[in-house]
């Protein structure tokens, strides 16, 4: 299955928050939109970073509330690994396992179109395998 398929059944929709916002704001932010990450982008389009609760709570230890008032930069991840809506899903679960990252932006000719999460990829593989189960049982049912 290819990443673009799993975009076209949960969407493109990306929440984004630019890297001079507060993190105050990108708790917010991340409530409002009932998501783990934020795309830090300047214009919406452009990957300048992801900060995640991953990345406010690491932020937590050592500064507690000072943080808050912190601009996301300070905290956001400014490399970011992105998959391709041609990449394969059985392939992106395996690099997300291995660099033990759970949100990938999907880009496409340099331009951000999706963002697929670690419960999307698990969600993905449960319904092939049911998919699979129910076959075997019809195909053993029709014996």
């Amino acid at each position: 299955m290819r990443i673009s398929t799993l975009l076209a059944g949960k969407g493109d929709a990306v929440a984004t928050i630019t890297a001079q916002m507060t993190v105050t704001e990108a708790v917010d932010a991340l409530r409002a939109h009932g998501v783990g990450a934020l795309v830090v982008s300047s214009d919406g389009q452009h990957i300048d970073g992801i900060v995640s609760e991953r990345d406010i709570v690491r932020g937590l230890s050592g500064q507690l509330g000072a943080l808050l008032t912190e601009p996301v930069r300070s905290i956001m991840t400014p490399t970011v690994f992105t998959c391709s809506p041609d990449d394969d899903v059985e392939s992106l679960m395996a690099v997300m396992t291995k660099r033990r990252i759970r949100h990938v932006p999907v880009v496409r000719d340099g331009i951000l179109c999706g963002i697929i999460s670690i419960g999307d990829v698990v969600k993905s593989r449960i319904d092939e395998l049911e998919k699979d189960r129910k076959e075997l049982v019809e195909y053993i049912n029709a014996r």
